[in-house]
């Protein structure tokens, strides 16, 4: 069974409001949209689950690249999620990982899904970009 057309636009404005609030740096928002805040970084293993590890999370990479905006591409609707994929921009400014600043501006693409429980936002799976993004600053 798909998702209403009004279960599909709720999702969809949820992760809207999601990813505009990143972008403007406001995380409080951007965690505030979870009911469960948790989000999986794939092609590292990291998981941080709970608002005071994924706030941790937004600060961290806040910290790293500043300048940091994403550009929607592409949305999908998925049964129990909304698959989005964006391109990233910004500037290596700080250590994310432990590496040094690199201060070299970066582009990559990742695809994010952001997976709900009805109308309830659960999780956010990060696909890609920052195996990109790690080979790129690198260069």
């Amino acid at each position: 069974m798909t998702a209403s057309k009004a279960l599909r636009a709720l999702r969809e404005a949820i992760v809207l409001e999601h990813l505009e609030s990143e972008n403007e740096h406001e995380f409080d928002t951007a965690v505030g949209a979870f009911d469960h805040p948790r989000c999986e970084i794939v092609a590292t293993g990291q998981v941080f689950d709970g608002r005071a590890e994924v706030a941790a999370y937004y600060a961290r990479v806040h910290d790293a690249f500043p300048d940091r905006r994403s550009t929607l591409v592409e949305l999908r609707h998925a049964e129990d999620a909304v698959v989005v994929e964006l391109e990233l921009r910004g500037t290596h400014q700080g250590g994310l990982r432990g590496e040094e600043p690199a201060g070299r501006a970066y582009r990559v693409r990742e695809t994010v899904f952001f997976v709900f429980d009805d109308a309830r936002l659960i999780g956010k799976r990060v696909h890609g970009g920052q195996v990109d993004l790690a080979t790129g600053l690198r260069a």
